[in-house]
């Protein structure tokens, strides 16, 4: 099943490997958080999973596949809607590909998130990780 987002919306990535999750930190003053899933708007006649999997490639070079919704919410600090995705790597190394957007990438277990994003996380993507093995 495929899920559309309001419009407009912003989708995110949640690409998980080896019990590490894919961070990107925003250049300064480009959207209000530094640290953050890969991300960005979400397209007409796109599915945020659709938009998750795009986002990544563009802003990362990393390929990953869509694995499952998991759910959507007005952000705390941006206050715009946005849908995650979990994503999982297809091929390539994540790096920062797109310059003008980014300045850095990380890959952090979930126990050091809090320290990357203050905000907090949504409950669906904090349940998804908490069942992570290790």
């Amino acid at each position: 099943m495929t899920v559309r987002t309001p419009s407009p919306g912003i989708a995110a990535a949640v690409v998980v490997d080896a019990a590490r999750v894919l961070l990107v930190r925003r250049r300064p003053g480009e959207s209000g958080l530094r640290w953050q899933f890969p991300a960005g708007a979400v397209e007409p006649g796109e599915s945020a999973g659709e938009a998750a999997v795009r986002e990544t490639r563009e802003e990362t070079g990393l390929h990953v596949a869509a694995v499952r919704p998991l759910g959507g919410r007005v952000h705390p600090v941006t206050g715009r809607w946005i849908a995650y995705t979990a994503c999982a790597p297809v091929g390539g190394e994540a790096r920062v590909a797109d310059t003008a957007e980014l300045d850095a990438v990380a890959w952090a277990r979930p126990s050091a998130l809090p320290r990357y994003l203050p905000g907090g996380l949504h409950p669906a993507v904090r349940e998804y990780l908490d069942a992570l093995p290790g």
